[in-house]
């Protein structure tokens, strides 16, 4: 059994690539705060009261109260809680009031990335200490305290040339002052079996500093983004088989209102102005990547869009989470809105599952 953590936690990328390859684990905690704000409360002063306290059940309480404040619903954790198997308490909100000091030596497998925002004030020498102040901050800390075997970091690939290769620097040095055997890779979603260009930069360290992970094997992309649509495999007929994907071609219709309108349709076929020009392309083989934003509707050179019942129509969330590696048997539990958003932001189930499969042929889980 793998003893798994994860922050910035998302719909459960990791958690779900395991489902699929089914591989026996145990959430030790998950984090997200589901992108709310927490407004004027003095951070440092409630770290300082929460690490105080000696249960993490009582830390759990008074981070609790504090996001109560917001009277907003944290919509990640309905998704989350309603997929996943594990104890209310070890839900957090905020990576910020995680003690992993309480986690110390419970955990196998460590799992995250930190908003590329928290990059823009990094340094370079000092490494750790560097990092101070920023989220990946807290990411480097938590793996300090808890001390897992493994660690997985997850984040755009732009952060490879950010501060002209400075932030990268800071990063590798961290992570190696933390003890741990690190490799890196550039995995795209359409080289591990999902039609989607999906660029992402995947970190694991080995707290074994004589382990590390061969190159996962690129597979041939064996589908399309037209294969993934419910008018090709209807709600259902998109399923899990020996850890691959099984689709049941028999199509079912489209709710109409994902077609778009006139008015919408004239603004996401529109080429812009003579300063921004973007051509537009619809019925992709291979989808572009995903945004948290796609409920808005960008336009057709940014967005993915297709033809339907002689109309253009936009995706439906299901084919969004399909496009990221889940299959039918995920449960959404909330809006359109929030689950286009939360798709966006998730990690493709696929590319974790590649990443898994060569850990797991050199590291020893089982207790």
């Amino acid at each position: 059994m793998i003893r798994l953590a994860t922050v910035f936690s998302g719909i459960g990328s990791v958690e779900w690539a395991l489902k699929r390859l089914n591989i026996d684990y145990k959430i030790v905690f998950a984090c997200d705060n589901g992108d709310i704000e927490l407004g004027n409360i003095d951070i440092d002063k409630q770290v300082k009261k929460i690490r105080q306290l000696k249960t993490i059940q009582e830390q759990k309480n008074v981070e609790e109260l504090l996001f109560e404040q917001s009277k907003k619903t944290n919509f990640v954790k309905k998704t989350y809680m309603a997929n996943y198997n594990v104890d209310e308490s070890n839900f957090h909100y905020d990576i910020r009031f995680l003690d992993g000091r309480k986690y110390k030596n419970q955990v196998d497998l460590f799992v995250g990335g930190s908003p590329c925002q928290s990059f823009s004030i990094m340094g370079y020498k000092k490494g750790f200490e560097d990092t101070r102040g920023t989220l990946f901050y807290e990411y480097a800390r938590l793996i300090k305290e808890i001390k897992p075997q493994v660690f997985i970091f997850e984040n755009v690939q732009g952060l490879l040339n950010h501060d002209e290769k400075k932030t990268w620097g800071t990063i590798q040095k961290t992570f190696r002052d933390l003890g741990y055997n690190i490799s890196s890779r550039v995995m795209d979603a359409k080289d591990y079996g999902i039609p989607q260009t999906r660029r992402r930069l995947i970190v694991v360290g080995f707290k074994d500093k004589n382990k590390n992970i061969e190159e996962p094997k690129k597979i041939e992309l064996g589908y399309t983004l037209q294969d993934f649509l419910e008018t090709t495999t209807k709600e259902g007929n998109f399923v899990q088989d020996n850890s691959g994907l099984k689709l049941i071609k028999q199509g079912s219709e489209v709710d109409d209102k994902y077609i778009l309108s006139d008015l919408v349709y004239n603004h996401v076929m529109a080429t812009g102005t003579k300063n921004y020009f973007i051509k537009p392309q619809i019925d992709l083989t291979i989808a572009r990547p995903l945004l948290a934003t796609m409920h808005k509707m960008h336009r057709a050179g940014v967005d993915n869009y297709v033809s339907y019942k002689g109309k253009l129509r936009r995706l439906t969330p299901r084919e969004c989470l399909r496009l990221m590696g889940y299959d039918d048997s995920f449960k959404i539990v909330v809006s359109d809105t929030q689950a286009y958003k939360q798709a966006g932001n998730s990690i493709v189930v696929d590319v974790m599952m590649a990443i898994l499969k060569e850990i797991i042929k050199i590291e020893n889980f089982k207790k």
